[in-house]
């Protein structure tokens, strides 16, 4: 809980307050000391211990376990800037391998050492000055709506090799979100940098709301792209596939207008989004429609591909919703 303190004056004129005794003696401060004072845009005061000195790196240790894979992502969410993976005698190959797949999948985290018994990650994004999350979202989304166009016209067409990248592109968006989440977490953390990049505490909660939507979206894709690998190049007749396309121009539609009104902060567009509501289910319905007449094999990849639009749409309408 904050603590208040009256702001007394000098006879000269001079304005000062005085400092918590325990909060000095915890920072070492003694007679002479200088600290550091920043002023935020809304006019609030940082006072910081540590005067003209640069931050402290964070270092994590991990040792070899069944969940490696996924304390290395926490690490790295968290902000730690080195995250070092010691093992009592040495590390097998099945862990060296999780070691080295986790690493390639997060943005920034390089292997700095690499011996028998250790492995040393760093983040070469220690300050996310350069990386705004306004930008990484924008960068996201657009890799997500050219997921969905691509990995339609693969369904349609039975294009194998036209849904396989889609499923690469998929990582690629992966390693966006998680670094878009570890800069937030460090805004968080950090109040000052938080004034500087002009991105506020319920900025940051929005931004990662929505940053969850768009990464939920390109996993409908991937589901799109297997179910067109299951059916093995076999292509849709017309009627389905013109559906299917009409389905998918809109779910794009709602997309795009999604995150631009988000951006925005602009209801006219959200509800714009709202309201395509109509066509989505008329197109599912149409397609559900016709579902007797297509072949047990193709029947269940169809319908499940249909979901999958639809769940993109929704995350749409999510997104949208964050407007107001």
């Amino acid at each position: 809980m904050g603590e208040s303190r009256k702001v007394q004056q000098t006879p000269t004129g001079t304005f000062f307050v005085c400092l918590p005794r325990d909060w000095a003696k915890r920072n070492n401060l003694s007679k002479g000391s200088k600290v550091n004072f920043e002023v935020a845009s809304d006019g609030a005061l940082f006072i910081d211990s540590k005067y003209n000195t640069e931050p402290e790196l964070r270092v994590a240790t991990l040792g070899i376990g069944p969940f490696l894979g996924r304390e290395i992502i926490g690490r790295y969410l968290l902000g730690y800037d080195t995250i070092n993976i010691v093992a009592k005698n040495r590390i097998d190959t099945a862990a060296r391998n999780i070691i080295k797949s986790t690493a390639i999948s997060l943005a920034g985290l390089e292997i700095v050492e690499e011996n028998s018994f250790k492995i040393s990650l760093q983040s070469i994004s220690q300050q996310p000055f350069g990386f705004l999350p306004g930008k990484i979202l924008q960068r996201n989304c657009g890799l997500v709506t050219g997921m969905i166009r691509d990995v339609s016209t693969s369904f349609v067409n039975g294009d194998l090799e036209l849904a396989k990248s889609v499923v690469a592109r998929d990582n690629e968006s992966n390693r966006l979100y998680f670094l878009l989440v570890r800069i937030l977490r460090t805004i968080i953390q950090n109040p000052r940098l938080s004034d500087k990049l002009g991105v506020t505490p319920i900025d940051c909660l929005d931004y990662r709301l929505a940053a969850s939507l768009i990464e939920g979206i390109g996993d409908a894709c991937v589901q799109i792209a297997q179910n067109t690998i299951a059916l093995n190049g076999i292509m849709l007749s017309e009627e389905p596939k013109k559906t299917l396309i009409e389905l998918q121009s809109i779910c794009c539609e709602a997309n795009e207008n999604a995150f631009k009104a988000f951006l925005s902060k602009d209801i006219s567009i959200a509800e714009q989004v709202r309201n395509l509501h109509p066509k989505v289910e008329a197109s599912c319905s149409t397609i559900e429609r016709v579902a007797k007449d297509w072949s047990v094999d193709m029947l269940p990849q169809i319908l499940a591909a249909v979901s999958s639009l639809r769940q993109i749409y929704e995350r749409s309408v999510d997104m949208a919703d964050l407007v107001v």
